[in-house]
């Protein structure tokens, strides 16, 4: 059993910046890939990037997907426990959501959507002020 914690969240002022941190817990054997997601109040949780490796990319790959709306801005990391990183950077009152981190067990499908991830964690509050 997988379990994620994140950190990191906070309050910050338009074009500051947040590191956000997803530590992992328990079997991490079977773990194909690790993402980030958001949800704003009354918005569906949304893709913001994930690190996919071994089989998720073939043979001793490794990967990395972002949204569009990422543009290069927030990468994304993992480190050889799985734990894994979100730096956020030049922020907008638009990033202002609830980030989860979420791990995936599953082959097959886009690192892209909900569906491919088994386990998420708790959420960590992003509040960006104009």
């Amino acid at each position: 059993q997988v379990q994620l914690v994140e950190s990191g969240g906070g309050w910050v002022r338009a074009g500051g910046s947040l590191r956000l941190s997803c530590v992992v817990s328990g079997r991490t054997l079977g773990l194909y890939a690790m993402g980030w997601f958001r949800q704003a109040p009354g918005k569906e949780r949304e893709f913001v990037a994930a690190t996919g490796w071994g089989a998720a990319t073939g043979w001793s790959g490794i990967g990395t997907s972002y949204s569009a709306f990422v543009k290069g801005l927030f990468p994304t990391s993992v480190d050889d426990g799985k734990n894994t990183y979100l730096q956020m950077d030049n922020l907008k009152p638009e990033d202002t959501a609830v980030y989860y981190c979420a791990a995936s067990s599953k082959l097959g499908y886009p690192l892209t959507s909900r569906i491919s991830y088994d386990t998420w964690g708790q959420g960590t509050q992003v509040t960006v002020s104009s």
